[in-house]
Parts: structure tokens; sequence; C-alpha cells
């Protein structure tokens, strides 16, 4: 079993490295466990899957900051955003049946919702145009848990901007939108529509409201300030944010110890940060939709739900939350910044600290990273990045 050892703020610590990869794939086993000694993983997984095939399936290191409880293969961790792809994912299936379409007026399936009644769609409102970014109400992390009273908050809130004429990351209230759809036109949560519908069919260990008998193989995060590196902070504190920043993303303030790895938090349905999953069972999903919707035999999507939900809603303009530029379609993050590889056809979705899924339709490619220490600053993750560039390069050379 490949180890690595790190020397410094860990003292003597060796970090396992579990798991396998195809031939031709040895470099990213080598980039994962250089990820522990020359950077601040504590512990991870990362897998990818071409045309059907589990080329890269690996996990190593610890599941608590103490490191003295090794990841395991069926290790879970809360991945923050990464969510969101995935219960778009879900959400497609309802295209899928019939149900509805993107260009279906968000109004005429949930007419108490203020922001909907000039002609949103359905697509823009997965695309984060609906102006719900953050609600002008102080809220408190226990408030996520009151599905109804959330509800009844985004219904009567004034938008932030004109619903469809702009688009500004909702970091935290998304995923009550497409959640209270399905439930309206299912009777079930997008919770229960995932694990149906992709996760159980898949072979997906990616849970939206985890059962309590499996908290015990979740990982606990370790929260930015714990990692062995900082960032520059005199850089930080140049940073200037849209002043929709902090409503949208500290409103409530989610502490990724205290909060994210509570079991009420494990147990709710916050569509838009809080599955528990592994690399695994992310690049199996991924994997099913670049390939047409199928894997090992099983169809979870039709090809063209599956274009459907790739459609770009919203183009190169700065984001209204975040101040950059940003590609979406329904749900799902387009490539803006090769973030997802070099394919600009590529998508998926990140998450706060480091996590991401995405497919690449033209490789036939689903990738997924799961890891328990949350990356410092805003940068983009330097760890995922590089296992990304590894596979990428390890295609090159087949």
């Amino acid at each position: 079993m490949p180890r690595s050892l790190l020397q410094g703020g860990y003292g003597m610590t060796t970090f396992p490295v579990q798991g396998f990869v195809a031939p031709g794939f040895e470099r990213v086993r080598d980039v994962f466990a250089r990820n522990f000694t020359d950077d601040i993983e504590v512990g991870a997984s990362f897998s990818a899957v071409v045309r059907g095939e589990t080329v890269v399936d690996l996990w190593g290191g610890y599941v608590d900051r103490a490191c003295t409880r090794p990841w395991q293969t069926d290790t879970l961790v809360n991945v923050y955003s990464t969510t969101k792809g995935l219960a778009a994912i879900a959400f497609a299936c309802l295209v899928d049946d019939g149900l509805l379409t993107y260009e279906t007026p968000v109004a005429t399936l949930w007419p108490e919702l203020r922001a909907a009644r000039d002609g949103l769609t359905v697509g823009q409102l997965l695309s984060h145009q609906a102006g719900l970014c953050g609600l002008r109400r102080s809220l408190a992390v226990e408030d996520l848990y009151d599905w109804r009273g959330m509800i009844g908050h985004l219904e009567t809130e004034e938008p932030h901007w004109t619903p469809g004429a702009g688009a500004g990351y909702h970091a935290v209230l998304w995923g009550f939108l497409p959640g209270e759809l399905v439930l309206r036109l299912t009777g079930q949560t997008l919770g229960t529509l995932l694990a149906k519908r992709i996760a159980r069919p898949l072979g997906a260990d990616v849970h939206l409201g985890l059962p309590d008998v499996e908290h015990g193989r979740v990982a606990d995060l370790v929260g930015p300030n714990h990692a062995r590196r900082q960032p520059d902070l005199a850089a930080l504190a140049g940073l200037r944010l849209p002043p929709l920043y902090a409503c949208a993303l500290q409103n409530p303030s989610i502490r990724p110890w205290q909060d994210a790895c509570s079991p009420t938090w494990r147990r709710a349905e916050i569509a838009a940060a809080n599955a528990q999953a592994n690399a695994r069972g992310i690049a199996r999903i991924y994997g099913a939709v670049a390939d047409g919707g199928l894997l090992e035999g099983m169809r979870v999507l039709s090809p063209e739900a599956i274009r459907a939900l790739t459609v770009q809603e919203v183009g190169d303009q700065d984001d209204l939350v975040l101040g950059r530029p940003m590609r979406r379609a329904r749900g799902v993050m387009l490539n803006t910044l090769h973030q997802y590889g070099p394919n600009p056809d590529s998508f998926g979705h990140a998450g706060a600290g480091g996590s991401v899924g995405f497919a690449d339709p033209a490789r036939g490619l689903g990738v997924g990273y799961a890891m328990n220490q949350m990356q410092p600053g805003i940068e983009t993750d330097t760890r995922g990045g590089r296992l990304i560039a590894a596979v990428y390069a390890s295609l090159a050379a087949g």
C-alpha cells in the first residue's frame, strides 16, 4: 500500500493511499499522493470513469483533523455545492418524464412565488436568475431545516434584481427552488428523486438526506483556518466583492465543523450544499451523463434530456454575487475557465473547499473529487486541478 510521509505542522504523519488505477493512469496516483505531502490534503477520494470503465478509484488520508482514523473505501463527506450539479441531474428526470420543460413558466407550477410572476422560466430559475440569492431577513442555520418556513420566506421575498435579467449565485438557497417544484409535481423530495432515479440505479454512494445509520462513515470537515498553508492575507484584504456576496454566502454563516458536521445537517435535504458523497459515487453519476445517460447497461437519462440540461442559460457575464464571469446551464456550470479540463463543452459543479464533479461528453469522462480539508481563501483549489490535469495527460498519452 503506497504511503505518503509528511513532516511539519502535522508532525511525522504517514498518509495511507489506497485504491487502484488502470494501466496508463499511474501519474494520477502519484499526484494524489503528493497532495498529502506537498499540499494541504488530510483525507480525500478521487475517481474517474471513461466510457463506463472506472480507470481511477483512489482514497487516502484520514477522516479527522487529528489524523487518527483512516479514510476508508466507503467514507462519505459533505461536498457543499458539488451537490447542485447532482441535484440538477436528478431534476432532469422530470424533463425526461414530460412533467415540465426548461421553458415552462415557473408561475404555472408555483404561482405563490413572487419572483416568478413576470415570466421566469424553469431554466432561468435553475441558472441562478431568480433574484433570490439571499434573504434580507437574518437566518440561522437551523432555519434551513424548516422546509415550509424557508419556502414561505422565498415566496414573499422581493427579488434583488428583475428575474431573468441578470444572474447571481444562489449559494445556499438554490436547492429550495427546484426542490419545491419536485415536491409539487411528484409529491416526493429532491433527495428521494436523486436516490431512486440516479444514485441507486448507478450504485453511486451519494445521498441528499443521509439516514442516521450511515452517519458513522462520514468524514469530519476540516475548516480552511486549520489548513497547513494559509492564503496571502494582504491579497484577501484588498479583494473587492459585490454587495450581494454577504447576503448570498453568509446568511446564514455555515461553519464547517460546528454546523456542516452535525447530525441534523447530514439528515437534512439542502440541495445547494449538503450531499454526503464520495468521489466514486460522483464519478459514476457524471460518467453516466457523459456517455448519453448510460452506465454498465443502466440508463438513467435520455440523451435528449442531457442535451436540454446543458443548454447555456447564462453567458460570460459578471455574476452579481461573485463578481466574475460564469457560464451556466440548467443547474450545472459550463466550463468557463477550463476548471473541467480542456473541453469547453464539459459541465459539472464544484463545491466550497475544493470538491468537484464533472462530465466531458467528448471523452465519455466522469470525474469526482471529495475531500475534508477545505481550501483556504477563495482561489481555485490546486489539489483537484492537478488531479484533473493528470487524468487528461493520461488520456492523451494513451
